[in-house]
C-alpha cells in the first residue's frame, strides 16, 4: 500500500519545488491542498496556484478550507476532516498527497495530520522543501550564515529586547510570521539603526518585495507572508 506523502512546495515560485516533490505530485491520484478566504470573500490558494503552474491536473487537487485564525480549534477541525478523507482514500488504494508551502516540517501546522496518521500506524512520507528564508536569502544575494556564525530562526512572537539579545550573542536572526510583531520590529529599528535589516514579502511570487532601507521598513505594516533577516553589520 502506498504511503500518504506530505509534499513541500517551497516558498511560492513553482520552479523551487524539488524534483522528488514534483514526481510525487505527478504520481498522486488525489492531492489535498489548503485554501483560505480573502476579505472580499474569494477563496485563495497559493498552494493550488503553484501546482497548476506545474501542470498538475486540477481534478486531482482536493481543496479544503483552512481558517486563518489564532483560534487553533477551527484549523484542527479542518485538519481532522482531511485526515479522515485522506485515510479513506488511502485504504481504497489511492495514491494520496498532502501539500504545504515552504517545508512541511518547518513552522507548518499541517504536520498535525502527519503526526496523527503516524500515530495510527498509517505509512507516511515527508518530502523536504525550501523554507522561505532560504529563498529570501538567495533573492537578496545574502550569505545568511558563514563559517562558525550562528543562525536563530524564531516566530513572530518576539520583542525588540529579545532580538537585541540574540544579535549581541553574535547570531543572525530570522523572524518568520512577521505580522505578529510589527511594532516590536519597528522599535528595534529605532533602537538599533546600526543593524542590517533585510525585509522580504511574498517571496517567489509576482508580489515579491525586498527592502533593506530601514526608513521604508519602519513605515510598513507587515502582511502574513513576510519575514526579516537581521544582522549586526560588524559580523
Amino acid at each position: 500500500m502506498f504511503p500518504i506523502i506530505f509534499v513541500s512546495l517551497g516558498p511560492g515560485e513553482a520552479e523551487l519545488i524539488t524534483l522528488k516533490g514534483l514526481k510525487a505530485l505527478q504520481n498522486a491520484d488525489c492531492i489535498f491542498c489548503p485554501e483560505t478566504p480573502a476579505r472580499d470573500g474569494r477563496l485563495l490558494s497559493r498552494a493550488a496556484d503553484i501546482m497548476l503552474q506545474l501542470d498538475i491536473p486540477a481534478d486531482h487537487i482536493y481543496r479544503f478550507s483552512l481558517p486563518m485564525s489564532k483560534q487553533r480549534m477551527d484549523a484542527l477541525n479542518a485538519y481532522d476532516q482531511v485526515y479522515a478523507a485522506a485515510l479513506s482514500l488511502h485504504h481504497a488504494g489511492k495514491r494520496v498527497a498532502i501539500v504545504a508551502e515552504g517545508d512541511t516540517g518547518f513552522y507548518s501546522s499541517i504536520h498535525y495530520i502527519y503526526e496523527k496518521l503516524q500515530a495510527g500506524g498509517t505509512p507516511v512520507e515527508q518530502i523536504a522543501g525550501i523554507p522561505a528564508f532560504i529563498a529570501a536569502g538567495a533573492r537578496g544575494g545574502l550569505h545568511i550564515a558563514s563559517q562558525e556564525e550562528r543562525l536563530t530562526v524564531i516566530p513572530g512572537i518576539t520583542t525588540a529586547d529579545e532580538i537585541e539579545q540574540l544579535i549581541q550573542s553574535r547570531s543572525t536572526v530570522v523572524i518568520m510570521k512577521l505580522s505578529q510583531c510589527t511594532d516590536e520590529v519597528h522599535r528595534c529599528i529605532r533602537l538599533h539603526p546600526e543593524y542590517d535589516y533585510h525585509y522580504f514579502e511574498n517571496v517567489g511570487t509576482p508580489q515579491e518585495k525586498y527592502i533593506c532601507d530601514t526608513r521604508q521598513i519602519e513605515a510598513l505594516h507587515f502582511p502574513y507572508f513576510s519575514l526579516i533577516i537581521i544582522r549586526h553589520n560588524s559580523f
